[in-house]
């Protein structure tokens, strides 16, 4: 029956409960006991980690920051701070000492020699060597010239000696293939001649005559042999065949083809059938179930461990409470109503009058002492001019400028010229 036409067959129009979202009452029944255990189980787990949490934070800001600061400082102090003061103030001035050396001992005195020394020389050395191939070439193209001259006339001399020589050498070649010719006009053309009619004769009319009426029948009874055998040979094997293909047939054709159609089939579409059925009546409904309890299981693991973290919230909010009205508040009250007052009374009555009488103790020691040293100096003093004698006078500076008698008026001049 359809959900959505439920609601008209009650009295009154009224409609039959429905799980919200379409689900049924399985997943309701399922879904109250498993969110309370799933609850009950979850809210130690909460709690646990929620305290974890909280003394990781206090460890953290606590104890691991504090350190790792102080192990940072102490890092620094141990590894950076000292190779930095090493390269600023080691390396950085015993390089730059190095570098002012270098320039000193080896780039200014190699720059010095260099333009004094070396430029000067390979520049003499680069005249010299052009002036000596100037020479050197002209002595070599006047020799050049003369050597040319020579063999001009050394050629000229050959030339005319091959030319005579090369002229009797054509006469006596010409006369030689003259005489070649007569040779192969009157010996080697008619022997030639006697040659070919005998091997015409000797060798290729018998040759023919043996291969027309010897070997051309007999080639031909061979090849007519040969193929009678390859088609007694062929009917053969296709009998052979033939036997082999129906025996084949006969023993494990029709065998296999009549066990296939009347046992591996139907065992299969009875196994098909099975397999059907468990999928249809046993898996997919364990599957749905399954899928229902692991769906609302998570969902109720996500719904209580939110509402564990709201327990857990108030857990803290009490035990933060407590800690403040049973440890807070009294250290705080002891500390303003009792410890204060009375450590201003100790401030007031003790210490302050202590401090008081130890300044005034340290004024006295220090003018005591300021006295002893002034009486030492004085002694010091006495015993040196008792031994030695007093100091001498010192001569008086020649004024330049008037005294207070001749100061100048304007009534009296201190000038030579006007002088009183």
């Amino acid at each position: 029956m359809d959900l959505k036409e439920a609601g008209g067959n009650r009295p009154g129009g009224t409609p039959e409960p429905v799980a919200p979202g379409g689900e049924g009452c399985l997943v309701v029944a399922v879904r109250l006991p498993v969110r309370i255990v799933v609850f009950v189980l979850v809210v130690p787990l909460r709690l646990a980690w929620d305290a974890l949490a909280a003394g990781g934070r206090l460890l953290h800001r606590s104890v691991l920051r504090p350190l790792g600061r102080a192990l940072s400082w102490v890092g620094r102090a141990v590894f950076v701070w000292p190779f930095l003061a090493l390269w600023r103030y080691v390396l950085v001035p015993v390089g730059a000492g190095l570098a002012w050396l270098a320039r000193t001992l080896l780039v200014l005195p190699a720059r010095w020699l260099y333009g004094r020394v070396l430029a000067p020389a390979g520049r003499g050395t680069a005249r010299a060597l052009r002036a000596l191939g100037a020479g050197t070439a002209w002595v070599l193209r006047g020799a050049g010239t003369g050597l040319l001259w020579v063999l001009e006339g050394v050629g000229a001399g050959v030339a005319w000696v091959l030319r005579g020589v090369g002229a009797g050498i054509a006469w006596v070649l010409r006369g030689v293939g003259a005489g070649l010719v007569w040779v192969y006009a009157r010996a080697l053309t008619p022997c030639g001649h006697a040659g070919a009619w005998l091997v015409r004769w000797l060798v290729v009319v018998p040759a023919r005559w043996v291969g027309r009426y010897l070997l051309l029948p007999a080639g031909r009874g061979l090849v007519l042999g040969v193929r009678g055998t390859g088609w007694l040979l062929r009917k053969a094997l296709a009998g052979i065949g033939f036997l082999l293909y129906w025996t084949g047939r006969l023993l494990f054709v029709l065998p296999a083809r009549a066990v296939w159609r009347r046992v591996l089939v139907p065992a299969g579409r009875a196994l098909a059938a099975t397999a059907a059925a468990v999928w249809r009546w046993l898996v997919l409904p364990v599957g749905r179930a399954l899928v229902i309890v692991g769906r609302e299981l998570a969902a109720a693991l996500g719904h209580a461990w939110r509402v564990a973290g709201h327990v857990s919230l108030a857990v803290g909010r009490f035990l933060r409470a407590l800690l403040r009205w049973t440890v807070a508040e009294p250290a705080r009250w002891t500390y303003r109503r009792v410890l204060t007052p009375l450590g201003h009374l100790v401030r007031d009555g003790v210490l302050r009058p202590a401090a008081e009488a130890a300044r005034g103790a340290g004024r006295v020691v220090r003018h005591a002492l300021a006295t002893a040293r002034d009486t030492a100096r004085q002694a010091r003093a006495d015993l040196r001019r008792a031994l030695f004698g007093g100091p001498g006078k010192r001569p008086e500076a020649v004024r330049r400028e008037p005294g207070a008698g001749e100061a100048r008026t304007l009534e009296r001049s201190t000038t030579a010229l006007t002088k009183d």
